[in-house]
């Protein structure tokens, strides 16, 4: 995974602010805020402008986007009636103008002050990003703790990106240490090193900053919305040398497929997706001629490039997401097949397995494979071989170019 540096003085600071976070995000002089002077009525003499949450619309790169952060310093970035309406009024916006949407999510929760008033935003703004979802591009970039709906919002988005010190969990450390005994940190519970490995969190990036750059990048390879198409970039070479070359001719030898994928690609640069669950799977965007593609590749560096429950459901989504928004797919295959065992059958890779199969049979893009030493039984079918719809490379050694 790329993590591109802030091209400003802020990227040196940890924690923006919600307010910094969005103009960072955005081009500078682009955003304008919304909703800013919003008060709850049940907060009282503590009710601050914005009630928590700042919102806006801007650009990234000349595009609109819609945006908002939740303000951790107030109430601990709780979610009541008037914050909720915020978040929804952003979503319904973004739908209207059919333009992508970030949110910066640090949150306690549902705010026990506005009881059952607060658990209703969190139903609305749910409702709001399920609709959403598949006609634009919709990003969550979590910056700080974040509990209860707060972890369940950005999991119904798109694209997850996390900070390295935040945390995301449905119950925090109390209740679980109350309930089920263990004596657990918020970073042991919901952490980055956790949610990388499970598929919850897609990207990692260090700072506020970072992550607000990141999505920025992110953006460029997607389109604004699902009948649109992706900028297109100028050309660049790939790195200089054969992609045949990482290649072992020994079949037993392992390798990195990042390296055949940096030879094919504009400029050698790949943002890889889900970097850390499954990494027998390779998915991540790059660019060819300019143009976005996706990339799905067994990764023999890791059990062999053999496919399993976790690989299977990694693929899946990925390349259902790349399927919604019309993105063209590079496969490259390397796998023995299917890995083998009670576990595998328990965890349902039967299931999972299909899950991968019906995606890329549904797919409704370009795709071409490219097969670079070998493809067994069920995997050769499963990894977007000829028959699923799309042309496959004739199998074998993958071609010498130039």
């Amino acid at each position: 995974m790329s993590i591109a540096l802030a091209p400003n003085p802020r990227s040196a600071e940890a924690d923006l602010g919600a307010l910094g976070r969005l103009e960072t995000l955005c081009d500078r002089g682009s955003l304008e805020l919304i909703r800013s002077d919003v008060l709850s009525a049940a907060m009282g003499e503590k009710a601050r402008p914005g009630d928590g949450v700042v919102a806006g619309a801007g650009q990234i790169d000349g595009r609109p986007v819609f945006c908002y952060a939740q303000d951790a310093s107030y109430a601990g970035g709780s979610l009541g009636e008037q914050h909720a309406n915020t978040i929804v009024r952003v979503l319904e916006l973004a739908d209207r103008t059919r333009a992508p949407v970030v949110g910066f999510v640090s949150s306690g929760g549902a705010r026990m002050q506005e009881g059952v008033a607060a658990l209703g935003g969190y139903g609305r703004i749910f409702h709001r990003i399920v609709k959403l979802s598949g006609r634009v591009p919709q990003v969550s970039i979590v910056t700080g703790v974040s509990a209860g709906g707060g972890a369940y919002s950005p999991a119904l988005t798109d694209w997850v990106v996390m900070t390295e010190q935040s945390s995301m969990f449905l119950t925090g450390p109390g209740v679980v240490r109350e309930a089920m005994g263990e004596d657990v940190s918020a970073e042991q519970l919901g952490g980055t090193r956790v949610h990388e490995r499970n598929g919850v969190c897609h990207f990692v990036a260090p700072t506020d900053a970072n992550a607000a750059y990141l999505a920025r990048e992110l953006l460029g390879y997607l389109p604004r919305h699902r009948d649109s198409r992706p900028p297109v970039h100028p050309a660049r070479p790939p790195l200089a040398y054969v992609p045949s070359d990482p290649v072992p001719d020994d079949h037993r030898r392992v390798y990195d497929v990042r390296d055949v994928i940096r030879a094919l690609v504009d400029g050698g640069e790949l943002l890889e997706a889900s970097a850390g669950w499954a990494r027998n799977l390779v998915t991540g965007f790059a660019r060819i001629d300019g143009r976005t593609v996706g990339v799905v590749a067994n990764q023999p560096r890791y059990l062999g490039g053999i496919i399993d429950a976790d690989a299977s459901q990694k693929g899946a989504r990925f390349v259902s997401k790349l399927s919604t928004f019309g993105i063209p797919m590079l496969v490259l295959v390397d796998t023995p097949g299917y890995m083998p065992g009670t576990r595998q059958e328990s965890a349902g890779v039967i299931r999972f397995g299909a899950g991968f199969v019906h995606a890329f049979a549904e797919a409704e893009v370009p795709r071409v494979t490219l097969i670079l030493r070998k493809a067994f039984g069920g995997a050769y079918i499963t990894m977007n071989s000829k028959d699923l719809g799309r042309t496959t490379c004739s199998p074998g050694r993958m071609p010498r170019l130039g």
